[in-house]
């Protein structure tokens, strides 16, 4: 749902043709919709507005390394075929050493904002070449509360927009201003989010 909308006090033949740019703008925003439990994959192609920045054999295989590298690994079982310690095999369900590891392989870094500071503490006009995107991690409840879990998530600022860029969503969502932004962030830290700064620089 691309929310961006004609100035104010524009003629009829000027809104239709500001119509018309801000549909031309918000299809270019690249987002991936959610299959199965791949919205990390999803949300990293949507952070690096790429379709195929990552695919699920390049996750899986970051995920079978750590789980290689770890000196701490379980004993292997029979579930472990599909069961594994960073992710699941069939359906995905990549946890957060999976995003690190693929983020810093493309150089970037990610820093865990802390939660007690709240949104107000994030600087959200710093620059693109700067400040990537933010990913959230977000509490999830399905089938009445049956089932619980985790959901990846990318907001990105794209030519001066930030979007949410929600899997789950059949579209981009486009905030209003930064102010719109860090209520957003206020209201999920609430509910139990986690936030990560992705920096495009390693220093």
């Amino acid at each position: 749902m691309c929310k961006a909308k004609p100035k104010e006090g524009s003629n009829e033949i000027e809104i239709l043709e500001q119509l018309e740019l801000l549909k031309g703008g918000c299809s270019q925003v690249y987002h991936e919709r959610q299959r199965l439990q791949f919205c990390l994959l999803h949300c990293l192609n949507n952070l690096f507005q790429e379709k195929g920045a990552f695919t699920r054999a390049h996750l899986n295989a970051i995920a079978e390394k750590l789980n290689h590298d770890d000196p701490n690994k379980g004993t292997w079982t029979p579930v472990s075929v599909i069961f594994k310690p960073h992710h699941n095999a069939l359906t995905g369900n990549y946890d957060i050493n999976v995003l690190i590891a693929a983020l810093e392989e493309k150089g970037k870094k990610v820093i865990w904002h802390d939660r007690r500071s709240g949104a107000s503490s994030i600087d959200l006009d710093e620059p693109v070449d700067k400040l990537m995107g933010i990913v959230l991690n977000v509490p999830v409840r399905k089938y009445g509360g049956l089932w619980r879990g985790r959901h990846w998530v990318t907001l990105k600022k794209i030519e001066g927009v930030w979007y949410n860029l929600d899997s789950d969503f059949s579209a981009p969502h486009s905030f209003k201003d930064t102010e719109e932004v860090r209520e957003f962030l206020d209201a999920i830290i609430g509910g139990g989010a986690e936030v990560l700064l992705v920096m495009n620089d390693k220093q």
